[in-house]
């Protein structure tokens, strides 16, 4: 009990300090007056390659790469995922989701670290079929997300499956090693064609997805064992999720970056702190799952489930929109909205509008003596996502076993 205390101190203290030095050594930007330039110059020289490669344009090619995008994009997996723990899949869903939100947190940290451009638009053309592909357009370049998240999450699977076959077929390894690099080298190629990424953004997205799945399948089963049978872990977490919202690097420009981390931090902490509660419950490894989990009741979750979930998003943001001003404004503390309260929205001459939802490391964790205001759009996102999550782990799974699925 004693060491668990003190390791998790000790982390805490040291994302503070971390948060506290990059401040004062002023450490994104000189990260980025040394990098930047670099990126940017393998950006403009790989402008050709892109050039050429789409040359081949074609409408089938243009549908399937922009599907493709879909199948690997971020509303995917949060879609994906709560699926997968209904199944009853529940140790590989739990870590896909952690997985992910470290994915989300280090790809889009670095991107706003280096604050990289994208292909210019035009001479290379860029198709924008979604509106969440619109919305990545907004982000920096370096690296590419949708390549780091498909090497670590299909790489992740792989593995997991790999793991818990009975027995251990090398051809079958082989077949699935070499479906999960197609699947690699497609995303890359695919977000090439589509004018979204450059060749150096897909490379280091597939080099950095790398190093972090490597990592991940290293420290996997502490994580799972700590989530799972952790002392203070509920409180371990929600310290975590906050101090990350601080420890997040100030982008040139403001992009989408920084709500992406907000959302997935919340969802990672929704998840923990539900499966905390419902472990022996509802996640142990003898809970019945797919395929030996039947059709009807599988379908029978999903019918119960997705409007449930989308129900507590709906209430939870709700509530935080109306507490979260009211606790402010108890603490004295000024806040702003950008989004989700229009009577809070700053006005459109106020010169620090575009720097309220990212402002700097000391500046976010001292608000109250650096900036104006608050943007209180990043705690009602966050909680909001937490609700959603926990719901999926928790809500769901106890009215699923009062109805017999």
């Amino acid at each position: 009990m004693e060491s668990t205390a003190l390791w998790q101190g000790l982390s805490l203290c040291g994302i503070v300090s971390w948060i506290v030095m990059s401040s004062c050594l002023n450490a994104t930007q000189k990260f980025r007056s040394l990098l930047q330039p670099l990126v940017a110059h393998l950006v403009v020289t790989g402008t050709p390659t892109i050039i050429q490669i789409q040359k081949y344009q074609h409408g089938f090619l243009d549908g399937l790469f922009s599907a493709l995008s879909c199948v690997v994009s971020i509303p995917f997996y949060t879609a994906f995922l709560p699926l997968l723990f209904w199944s009853g899949h529940v140790k590989l869903a739990r870590q896909m989701t952690l997985l992910m939100a470290v994915c989300d947190y280090i790809g889009n940290a670095i991107k706003d670290v280096l604050s990289a451009p994208r292909p210019t638009c035009p001479p290379v053309r860029r198709i924008t079929a979604t509106k969440d592909e619109e919305e990545n357009a907004l982000e920096y370049g370096l690296p590419s997300s949708h390549t780091l998240n498909t090497v670590c999450l299909s790489g992740y699977l792989l593995h997991y499956v790999l793991s818990h076959m009975q027995n251990q077929d090398a051809s079958l390894e082989f077949v699935g090693f070499a479906i999960v690099c197609l699947f690699v080298l497609l995303t890359g190629f695919g977000r090439i064609y589509l004018g979204m990424h450059s060749v150096i953004d897909v490379i280091g997205g597939l080099a950095m997805g790398l190093v972090i799945l490597y990592l991940w399948l290293t420290v996997n089963e502490h994580v799972d064992n700590f989530i799972v049978s952790g002392q203070n872990v509920t409180t371990f977490w929600a310290l975590l999720s906050f101090l990350l919202l601080f420890a997040y690097p100030t982008p040139e420009c403001p992009t989408p970056s920084f709500e992406f981390h907000t959302a997935f931090n919340g969802v990672a902490f929704g998840i923990v702190a539900g499966i905390q509660q419902t472990y022996r419950q509802f996640h142990h490894e003898s809970v019945p799952r797919i395929p030996h989990l039947t059709v009807p009741t599988f379908v029978g979750r999903m019918l119960v489930g997705i409007p449930t979930i989308l129900l507590v998003k709906f209430c939870s943001k709700a509530l935080a929109k109306r507490v979260l001003p009211v606790v402010s404004k108890s603490l004295g503390i000024p806040i702003k909205s950008a989004h989700y309260i229009p009577m809070l929205r700053a006005s459109a001459t106020d010169k620090k509008s575009d720097e309220i939802k990212q402002s700097g490391y000391i500046q976010r964790l001292f608000f109250f003596s650096e900036q104006d205001s608050f943007d209180v759009d990043t705690g009602i996102r966050f909680l909001q996502y937490a609700g959603l999550a926990w719901s999926v782990v928790d809500l769901v799974p106890s009215l699923s076993s009062y109805l017999g699925l």
